[in-house]
């Protein structure tokens, strides 16, 4: 690409140039004095979009670009029954077919802005190298190729057009070895005019128990080269988009990432300050320090309250975070349950939607977010801004803790409650309707060990109608309007007597 090295090495200067003038050096130490913006605190819940050039075969997953080139996967033998060898028929030759033509920035920030949430999160890169934004680090983007269009760049206008935070996510980190398969066999992966998109196509390693064990001895791991451009590319988001929160994959926990990640993070920190902005920092597992940025945790949740706020990711869909053919989605009431259980303790929900080639919601996805608008337009004074109590919650129901275990919670009930607070106010959330229109709430009796005192008021969010309550040494119960059983959750807000 012609001029390559001279803007990589202008971008690196100017990222090393902004540390040494800013609040934070490049060091763990400095970046633990790091605080989580009020308005990241406050939001709760925030929209993911995996979009991407993998949304043109819409087969499997977004690891389609992978896992075609992987002799005996699914994909692979799909790819070749239906596009041909991959010699003939590569990943590149979807970039074409990707049209965006129905995509609407201003339509979709529209919905993000009814469905309740308050910041978005688009792809930037995916570990397919195709970045979403105008990159002047390749010529292989949405900007250049393809929809011909700064999707990144219209998303952002149109996302702070509604008043909400806009973040980017990059992963970019694990393109290094993401088209490893195609150098193995007959494909376009080897041929060298594609190699500023496919390369470098290395060996990932084995995964090792321990995270933290120095892997440096091992070979094929990042280069220099590489890192300094995966520094450029992530410092390239900053300057172009100003987000407000930058979300990064798992990768970058391989040990050869850790001095970039700490220039990374000074920079962006450092170029946020300068601009009196907020930042905040995606990571998983054990990639950066606890106080040095915000833990993501990938299809899952958190079993107590984490004293140092923390993010689920899960998409509103089952199979795939991009879009595939014939997927299925979960229900409102099965994520405003799960949203009410995470900030309970202490975290926020990233959700995420996969569009279709063209830039269509699934309307099953709209429907979906719609239906969770309507809920936290009635009953959000329970979630938005909120803290944590003292302790979570109660009920039979337990979460199950951990990545990749968001569907394992067996379904809550009317007596699994959640509690958060906020100006003085104690908001107790049932995670589903009771058909009596009773519910019990045993933390707050007279004289539990966690109850402030006599209760003055309870009030139900959303409701015309008074909620009237009897609070004894067994229990506090709350009478609200009977109707139909449901999973929806009801939301009450109660103060007490000084």
């Amino acid at each position: 690409m012609p001029g390559y090295q001279q803007k990589l090495a202008s971008r690196l200067q100017q990222v090393d140039q902004t540390i040494q003038k800013g609040p934070f050096a490049a060091s763990w130490e400095s970046l633990g004095h790091y605080q989580i913006p009020a308005w990241y605190l406050d939001a709760k819940f925030g929209i993911f979009i995996h979009w991407g050039v993998y949304s043109v075969p819409a087969f499997e997953s977004e690891w389609y670009p992978r896992l075609m080139y992987l002799p005996g996967s699914a994909v692979y033998k799909h790819h070749i029954e239906v596009y041909g060898p991959q010699a003939k028929s590569g990943y590149k030759d979807f970039i074409a077919q990707f049209t965006a033509s129905k995509f609407d920035a201003a339509r979709w920030a529209q919905l993000f802005h009814d469905s309740g949430a308050k910041f978005v999160v688009p792809v930037g890169e995916h570990h397919d190298g195709f970045p979403m934004y105008d990159s002047d680090l390749t010529e292989y983007s949405a900007a250049k190729m393809g929809p011909h269009r700064d999707v990144v760049g219209e998303l952002e206008k149109a996302v702070r057009s509604q008043g909400l935070n806009f973040g980017v996510s990059s992963h970019r980190a694990e393109h290094w070895f993401f088209f490893n398969g195609g150098t193995k066999f007959d494909s376009d992966v080897k041929d060298p005019q594609f190699s500023d998109f496919y390369g470098p196509a290395q060996s990932d390693g084995k995964p090792h128990k321990d995270p933290d064990k120095d892997r440096a001895e091992l070979p094929n791991m990042p280069t220099k080269a590489y890192l300094d451009d995966w520094l450029a590319r992530s410092a390239e988001i900053v300057d172009k988009y100003n987000p407000d929160l930058v979300w990064f994959d798992w990768w970058i926990e391989r040990p050869a990432f850790k001095p970039y990640l700490q220039r990374f993070a000074a920079y962006y920190y450092d170029h946020n300050a300068a601009r009196q902005q907020g930042a905040a920092i995606n990571y998983k597992f054990n990639a950066f320090p606890a106080n040095a940025a915000v833990l993501d945790i990938e299809r899952g949740q958190e079993g107590d309250i984490r004293p140092i706020y923390w993010q689920t990711d899960t998409s509103i869909s089952n199979k795939s975070w991009g879009y595939i053919e014939h997927d299925t989605f979960k229900t409102p009431e099965f994520i405003l349950g799960m949203l009410a259980d995470i900030v309970s303790k202490n975290g926020a929900l990233l959700l995420n939607i996969g569009p279709d080639k063209e830039g269509v919601i699934p309307q099953q996805a709209q429907d979906i977010l719609l239906a969770m608008g309507k809920w936290l337009a009635a009953s959000g004074d329970a979630v938005y801004g909120t803290r944590p109590w003292k302790i979570y919650g109660e009920g039979p129901t337990k979460t199950a803790a951990g990545s990749f275990k968001d569907t394992d919670t067996k379904p809550y009930t009317p007596a699994d409650i959640r509690f958060t607070t906020k100006n003085g106010m104690l908001y107790a959330i049932a995670l589903a309707t009771p058909a009596d229109g009773l519910v019990h709430i045993k933390s707050l009796a007279k004289g539990a060990k966690y109850a402030p005192g006599a209760i003055a008021n309870v009030s139900r969010l959303g409701s015309s109608q008074a909620a009237t309550f009897e609070q004894t040494g067994s229990e506090l119960t709350i009478h609200s309007a009977p109707g139909e059983a449901s999973q929806y959750p009801v939301a009450f807000q109660i103060s007490f007597k000084n």
